[in-house]
C-alpha cells in the first residue's frame, strides 16, 4: 500500500524544523535588522528606517574604500595567489621526486591548518618593524621598512596566500592526476612544447577545476577577518580595512548594529555576484 504524500515527508520534519529554527530564522532576523536602526547601546527603541542603512553605505567613504580593498585583497589573494601558487606547486610537485613532494607537502598543509588567528599573528611577526621579513633583508644589506604601515593590503594579502595555497594545490593535483599521460606524451611527441602543452592541454582539461577553486578561493576570501584584525586592524587608518573588518568596526566598535548588517548584507551580495560570474563559467560550452 503506498503512503500518502504528507507521511513521506514525515521523517524529514525534524531535520526542517532544526533548519527553520537555526539557519532561517537568524537569517530572516539579520535582513529585519539591517532594515532598523538598531544600536547596542544607548537605544531605549529600534525603529524600522527602510533603505536608510543602504543610502548611507553608498554615500559613506569609508565603506566604498572597503569595497575596494576588498577587491584588492581578492583578487591578489585568490586569482592571482592562491590559483597561480597552488597550480604551479601541483605541477612541480608532479615531477619531482617522492622526498621532495612529502616535505613541501607538508609545509604548505601545516601552513593551511593553522588556525586562522595564529597565522595573523605569525605573519604579524614576520611583516612588522623589526621581524623576520626585515631581519633578511638587513642580513643582505637591503632596504628595509614597516610594511604594516607602509604597504598593508599587500602584507594581507601575502599572509592569505601564504596560509590558503595548500587548498588549490591539492585541488589541481588531484585535477592533474586524472589528465591522461597519452594525451600529453603524443603531444610532446608531435613537437608541442611545454608551454603549448600547457595551454593547449592542460589547461582546457582542468578548467572546471579552475572555475570551482576560483569560487571557492573566493568567498573563503571576502569572508576573511582573524588574519586582518591580527595583523593590522584595519589600519593604518583605513589603509586595509576590507568590508568584514568595517562591518565589525560598525557593529560591535560603534555600537551601530542596523548600519553593520546592511554593510554584511551587501558583502553577501557581493559573494553571489563573484559565485554567479564563476557558475556562469562552469557551465559546459554548447
Amino acid at each position: 500500500m503506498r503512503r500518502s504524500r504528507p507521511l513521506r515527508w514525515l521523517p524529514l520534519a525534524p531535520a526542517t524544523v532544526v533548519l527553520l529554527l537555526f539557519l532561517a530564522g537568524p537569517i530572516v532576523y539579520c535582513v529585519y535588522i539591517a532594515f532598523t536602526d538598531m544600536q547596542l547601546t544607548g537605544q531605549e527603541s529600534t525603529s524600522f528606517v527602510g533603505l536608510a542603512n543602504f543610502r548611507r553605505a553608498f554615500a559613506d567613504h569609508d565603506f566604498l574604500n572597503a569595497v575596494v580593498l576588498t577587491l584588492v585583497f581578492t583578487l591578489v589573494s585568490t586569482v592571482l595567489g592562491h590559483n597561480l601558487l597552488g597550480l604551479s606547486l601541483a605541477g612541480l610537485m608532479r615531477r619531482a621526486s617522492k622526498p621532495v613532494r612529502t616535505v613541501t607537502g607538508a609545509v604548505v598543509i601545516c601552513a593551511w591548518v593553522v588556525p586562522e588567528i595564529v597565522a595573523g599573528f605569525l605573519l604579524y611577526t614576520f611583516f612588522e618593524r623589526r621581524g623576520t621579513l626585515n631581519a633578511l633583508l638587513d642580513w643582505l644589506h637591503l632596504p628595509t621598512q614597516n610594511w604594516l604601515f607602509t604597504l598593508p593590503v599587500l602584507a594581507v594579502s601575502l599572509a592569505n596566500v601564504w596560509r590558503g595555497t595548500a587548498f588549490s594545490m591539492l585541488l589541481y593535483s588531484a585535477a592533474l592526476s586524472d589528465i591522461p599521460t597519452e594525451i600529453t606524451e603524443s603531444a610532446e611527441v608531435d613537437g608541442a612544447t611545454g608551454r603549448q602543452r600547457l595551454w593547449h592541454i592542460t589547461l582546457p582539461m582542468i578548467r572546471r577545476s579552475i572555475g570551482t577553486n576560483l569560487m571557492l578561493n573566493t568567498l573563503q576570501t571576502l569572508s576573511v577577518f582573524g588574519l586582518i584584525w591580527a595583523m593590522t586592524r584595519g589600519g593604518p587608518g583605513n589603509r586595509s580595512q576590507t568590508l568584514p573588518v568595517f562591518m565589525y568596526d560598525q557593529a560591535f566598535m560603534k555600537a551601530l548594529i542596523g548600519y553593520g548588517t546592511a554593510v554584511a548584507l551587501l558583502l553577501l551580495l557581493v559573494g553571489a555576484l563573484f559565485s554567479a560570474v564563476y557558475l556562469r563559467l562552469l557551465r559546459e560550452e554548447v
